[in-house]
């Protein structure tokens, strides 16, 4: 099946609400049929086409593996996969932790299906970057990033980062310094720590609203450390995290947020992003994203959908796609309790919307 085009997604949403309401199929109907189409949709974590494209060869595996018709569909926005989970016009949601909590509670008709896993680890972080190393407390340092720890924030040299980050690759003994692509040698990843009181009267590219990683715990932070994102910073929204590295990248921005390390989904056409974008903070840590079902999927279908997911990534095209995408490494069961974080965090802000 192929995928609907981003800027009429949610308006083909209505078209083929069909597969997933409450009459023709039964779909919705409790009784534990299989429906005959389910619909997945995705939040942009890259530009939006390409998304579309790298996906496709998951959602033919997961047509295959289920026997059933999947059609995928990516969404401009959180709001609008939110919004199409929300209102049954989608069975299955790619979503950010922020995002999740949202759809489930405003609508409650959605459940966690799996969580992502990152190298063994079941939590991320948001990463600041800048594009001036002069805001940095002591000189950046390449081949290094940064991790929350028990005692803060410490640097750790790139192969000891739990994300894998710009310039490391696989090699035959493990991770390695020196990946290299058609454009060159991809540089290492260059840090710093720089306290956030730097950000006051920045332009900062934030990535959307509804990201965890790329607004939500940055604007936490910053509102922590006497800075009013609303009033002290020009703040730019670019859609995507590859975009704000690009923004950063670019000097269209000062600073930038993404998940730790988006550097890498430009480091094929700009091999030196690892040396031009410096990581100066972090966020704390974030409950991995997560893949929510519709209530109304009978539960032999949504374990049939885990077991198509799981069997996936134990391939090497599934790892490298998953990888690519969304830095996926494995999954495992996840449960609503373990996003309460960032409804606190959501709660302080003040945010219990979508936002507009």
């Amino acid at each position: 099946m192929k995928f609907i085009r981003p800027m009429a997604a949610l308006f083909a949403l209505l078209l083929i609400a069909g597969a997933c309401g409450s009459d023709g199929d039964g779909s919705t109907a409790g009784d534990g049929t299989w429906p005959d189409k389910i619909t997945f949709g995705f939040v942009p974590s890259q530009e939006q086409d390409q998304l579309q494209d790298d996906i496709q060869p998951f959602i033919d595996v997961l047509e295959a593996a289920l026997g059933i018709d999947v059609e995928g569909f990516v969404t401009t926005d959180y709001t609008g996969l939110v919004t199409a989970m929300g209102t049954g016009k989608a069975d299955l949601g790619a979503f950010g932790p922020f995002g999740y909590t949202l759809a489930k509670d405003k609508f409650g008709n959605i459940t966690p299906l799996l969580m992502a896993v990152r190298y063994g680890a079941a939590t991320y972080h948001g990463q600041w970057f800048t594009n001036d190393a002069s805001i940095c407390d002591s000189a950046p340092e390449s081949g290094t990033a940064l991790e929350n720890s028990a005692d803060g924030i410490i640097q750790v040299g790139a192969l000891d980062a739990v994300a894998l980050q710009v310039g490391v690759y696989f090699g035959d003994s493990g991770k390695a310094l020196g990946e290299t692509v058609d454009a060159g040698d991809v540089s290492p990843g260059t840090s710093c720590q720089a306290d956030l009181s730097v950000v006051a009267g920045k332009t900062v590219a934030f990535t959307t609203e509804s990201s965890t990683s790329g607004s939500l715990f940055p604007r936490l932070q910053l509102i922590n450390a006497g800075v009013d994102p609303d009033s002290d910073i020009t703040a730019v929204y670019t859609g995507g995290h590859d975009a704000a590295v690009t923004a950063v990248y670019n000097g269209d921005a000062d600073i930038g947020l993404s998940y730790d390390d988006a550097r890498r989904s430009i480091r094929k056409t700009n091999p030196d992003v690892g040396d031009k974008v410096i990581v100066f903070n972090i966020t704390g840590e974030i409950p991995n994203d997560i893949v929510a079902a519709s209530t109304l999927l009978p539960q032999s279908l949504q374990d049939a959908i885990y077991d198509a997911i799981a069997g996936y990534l134990a391939t090497d095209a599934g790892e490298e796609m998953f990888d690519e995408i969304y830095g996926w490494t494995d999954i495992r069961r996840a449960t609503d309790s373990e996003f309460d974080i960032v409804r606190a965090a959501a709660e302080a802000l003040g945010i219990t919307e979508p936002p507009g």
